[in-house]
């Protein structure tokens, strides 16, 4: 890498880029601390990994495209499998999280889609 120095609207694009996204993971970082039970706070991680990891991919993506050889395609792969495996892990935790608070009898939160049951009812 060369020792010149990078233009203005890049050096301003990145660190804002890098700023939001290390704002955003401080936030879920928060909500990890303050909200109370499981069921609210696995939404925290899942913010984190996914608005956080674009904002930081953004960067990286225009940083390494403009002072390298092309796009850098790294870094939006990156970006692409942690958005595409964080929402199945987080349906996965959370599915396994109300198997088992159901079968220990803890309060769970209530079921917000329609079974066929409720569907006879209606007619």
């Amino acid at each position: 890498m060369s020792t010149q120095a990078l233009p203005l609207w890049l050096d301003i694009s990145v660190s804002l880029l890098v700023l939001a996204g290390a704002a955003i993971a401080f936030m879920g970082s928060l909500g990890l601390l303050r909200l109370k039970s499981y069921f609210e706070r696995v939404h925290a991680p899942a913010i984190i990994a996914t608005m956080a990891c674009w904002c930081i991919m953004h960067a990286t993506l225009l940083y390494f495209s403009v002072t390298g050889d092309g796009l850098a395609w790294h870094a939006l792969l990156i970006a692409l499998f942690v958005a595409v495996t964080v929402p199945v892990t987080n349906i996965f935790l959370m599915r396994a999280a109300l198997f088992r608070a159901r079968r220990m009898g803890e309060s769970v939160p209530p079921n917000l889609s329609r079974t066929s049951s409720d569907d006879t009812r209606d007619a």
